[in-house]
C-alpha cells in the first residue's frame, strides 16, 4: 500500500496529520490506542497473532470468542497478553450458551473493552460489564437502537453497513451514517463496512464518527493466520464478488452473509432447491428442513480460512475485498490509511 504523503511539504503535511488526529481524538481516547481504527472481529481470523500485531501498530485489535468456552477464551487472552502491551478488546456473540460466564473471563483478565455483538446485549450482561469496570461496545442498525443501547448505559457504539464480511444487516454505511451520526454525541461511534481508503475514513469522522472499524484489510495482512490461498482469493476478488447469501423460499429464512461466491454458494443454492422439494413432497417436516439449511455451512468458515479451502468453504469478505492488492503488514495498512487521509486534507487545502 503505497504512501500517499511523501512529496507532501512538511509543515503542511504536519498540519493536516493534527487535524486528522484530532477528528479522531476522541475515538483514541476511548480505545487507549494511537488511531481510532478497531479491528473486526472475524471467527478463526481475529485471533492472538493479528489481535496483538494491530494493537501493536497503534490500532485496537478484538478477539472474535465467537463459540469458543470460557477456559478457551481465558487461553487466549493470556496469549494475547503475552504478545502486547497494548489495550485490546473481545468480542462475544450475545446467543452464546455461557455469556456470563465469558464476560467473566474477560473481566478477571482485566480485558478493559467488551464488544457485545448478534443482537441486542442483554440486560445482566450489560450490568456484569458496566460493574466490572470495562468499557461495551454494542452494534447499532438503526437509530432508535443506538438511542435504546445508550440508555441501557453502552459506552460505544459501532454502526456497520451492508457491505461489510460476515453477517450482515440490509442497510449500507452510507445510510446508517446519515441516519444516526446527527443524532448519537453521547458515546462515541465506530463505523465499519466496506471501507479500505483513509479518505473514506476521513469523511466519517468529518460527519461526527469517532473512529472506525474494519475487517477484511486486516484478514489479508502479513500477521493473519488465514490460509495463504484464502489471502490469494482476496487479492484477486473484485467488490462485485463478494455478495451476500441468498434464500429461495421465504418459509427457510438464511441469514445473509457476504462472501466470495465461490462452488460453495452455488451447492448452497441447490441445497435449498433439494430440501424443499423434499419438504413440499412430505419427505420432510419443516424442522428438519430448516435445519439441513442451516447446517449446510457448519465448518466451512474454518475450511476456508485455516485449510484453504476456498472452492467450497466460506470465504466471508466485505465489499472492500476489492482493495486488496497485497498480503502486507498490519503497521503498512494503518500507515496507508493515515496517509491516504491526511493527503486528502492537504489536496483541500491546496484545492486540489
Amino acid at each position: 500500500m503505497p504512501d500517499t504523503i511523501s512529496g507532501i511539504d512538511p509543515v503542511r503535511r504536519l498540519a493536516c496529520e493534527a487535524a486528522f488526529a484530532r477528528l479522531q481524538a476522541r475515538g483514541a481516547a476511548f480505545l487507549g490506542s494511537e488511531v481510532a481504527i478497531m479491528g473486526g472481529a472475524m471467527s478463526w481470523v481475529s485471533e492472538r497473532n493479528l489481535v496483538a500485531a494491530i494493537s501493536n501498530a497503534g490500532g485496537f485489535g478484538v478477539i472474535a470468542c465467537g463459540s469458543m468456552p470460557p477456559a478457551l477464551l481465558a487461553a487466549e487472552i493470556a496469549a494475547t497478553q503475552a504478545l502486547t502491551a497494548k489495550p485490546f478488546g473481545v468480542n462475544l456473540i450475545t446467543m452464546h450458551p455461557q455469556l456470563d460466564d465469558l464476560v467473566r473471563v474477560c473481566l478477571e483478565a482485566g480485558v478493559g473493552h467488551i464488544v457485545l455483538a448478534g443482537g441486542i446485549p442483554p440486560g445482566p450482561a450489560v450490568r456484569a460489564v458496566k460493574d466490572g469496570g470495562a468499557r461495551l461496545i454494542a452494534f447499532a442498525p438503526a437509530l432508535v437502537l443506538a438511542r435504546r443501547l445508550v440508555r441501557s448505559g453502552v459506552d460505544a457504539l459501532v454502526i456497520e453497513g451492508a457491505e461489510a464480511g460476515g453477517h450482515i444487516g440490509p442497510v449500507t454505511l452510507t445510510v446508517l451514517a446519515q441516519e444516526i451520526l446527527p443524532h448519537i454525541r453521547e458515546v462515541p461511534v465506530f463505523v465499519a463496512g466496506g471501507l479500505g481508503r483513509g479518505e473514506a475514513i476521513l469523511g466519517y469522522l468529518e460527519m461526527g464518527a469517532s473512529g472506525a472499524q474494519l475487517g477484511t484489510l486486516f484478514a489479508a495482512s502479513t500477521e493473519s493466520i488465514a490460509h495463504a490461498k484464502f489471502k490469494a482469493a482476496f487479492i484477486r476478488a473484485n467488490a462485485r464478488d463478494a455478495l451476500p447469501s441468498m434464500q429461495i423460499d421465504e418459509r427457510f429464512p438464511v441469514i445473509p452473509v457476504r462472501g466470495l461466491v465461490n462452488e460453495g454458494t452455488k451447492r448452497f443454492m441447490a441445497h435449498q432447491a433439494e430440501v424443499l422439494a423434499q419438504f413440499q413432497s412430505g419427505a420432510l417436516d419443516k424442522g428438519a428442513a430448516q435445519l439441513s439449511i442451516e447446517h449446510f455451512w457448519a465448518g466451512a468458515l474454518r475450511r476456508a480460512v485455516v485449510d484453504g479451502d476456498v472452492e467450497t468453504g466460506s470465504v466471508m469478505a466485505g465489499q472492500s475485498v476489492g482493495m486488496v492488492s497485497e498480503v502486507a503488514p498490519v503497521a503498512s495498512i494503518l500507515a496507508a490509511l493515515k496517509a491516504q487521509a491526511v493527503a486528502a486534507l492537504v489536496a483541500r487545502e491546496a484545492g486540489g
